[in-house]
C-alpha cells in the first residue's frame, strides 16, 4: 500500500509519542511540500509553570522536514534529521502550530548536491506560533541528504 499524504498525517498524529504529546498532524501537501503540526497544551503536555513543555515543542517539530524532502526525493536517497535547534520566545499556551515547507526547487537542488554519493547537510527552519499568531519559538533542524550507493554504481 502506498503511503498518502492524508494515511501519513493520520497515522503520526495516532504514533504513540506524538498522540500522548498532545501533536496532532494537521496536514501533509498532496505534493509533500508543506505540513501543518499542532501542538495542544494540556494537562498532560504542560510544564510545572503550566506552558508548554520544551520537550514536546522539540518533537513537534522533529521528524516533517526530513519527511517532506524524503517523500520529494523517493527511494534512491538517504534523508536524515541530523540536529536541531530550538530557541523559546516566549511561553507557549493552548494551540501551538508549526508550518514546514520544502519548495519543489529546494528538493531538485538537494538532489544535485547529492548526485554521485555527496554527503549534503541543509539547514531548515520554522516558527512555532500560539493562535494569536505571536512567535513561541524558532527551530532549526538540521537534514543529511545522500545518493544511495546502489544508484551512484549503477550510473557510474
Amino acid at each position: 500500500m502506498r503511503i498518502t499524504p492524508r494515511r501519513l498525517a493520520l497515522g503520526m498524529s495516532l504514533w504513540i509519542p506524538n498522540l500522548f504529546s498532545g501533536i496532532r498532524v494537521r496536514r501533509f501537501s498532496d505534493d509533500w511540500t508543506h505540513a501543518t503540526v499542532e501542538l495542544h497544551v494540556n494537562v498532560f503536555t504542560r510544564n510545572y509553570v503550566k506552558t508548554a513543555f520544551g520537550g514536546s515543542m522539540s518533537a513537534m517539530t522533529d521528524p516533517y522536514f526530513f519527511m517532506l524532502v524524503m517523500h520529494q526525493l523517493g527511494r534512491d536517497h538517504v534523508v536524515w534529521d541530523t540536529r536541531g535547534e530550538i530557541e523559546f520566545v516566549k511561553p507557549g499556551r493552548g494551540v501551538l502550530t508549526a508550518e514546514f515547507s520544502v519548495p519543489k526547487e529546494k528538493a531538485e537542488e538537494l538532489r544535485e548536491r547529492a548526485r554521485g554519493g555527496a554527503k549534503v547537510l541543509e539547514w531548515f527552519e520554522t516558527e512555532i506560533t500560539d493562535r494569536e499568531g505571536d512567535v513561541v519559538a524558532r527551530v532549526r533542524r538540521e537534514v543529511y541528504v545522500r545518493e544511495k550507493r546502489r544508484v551512484t554504481e549503477a550510473r557510474g
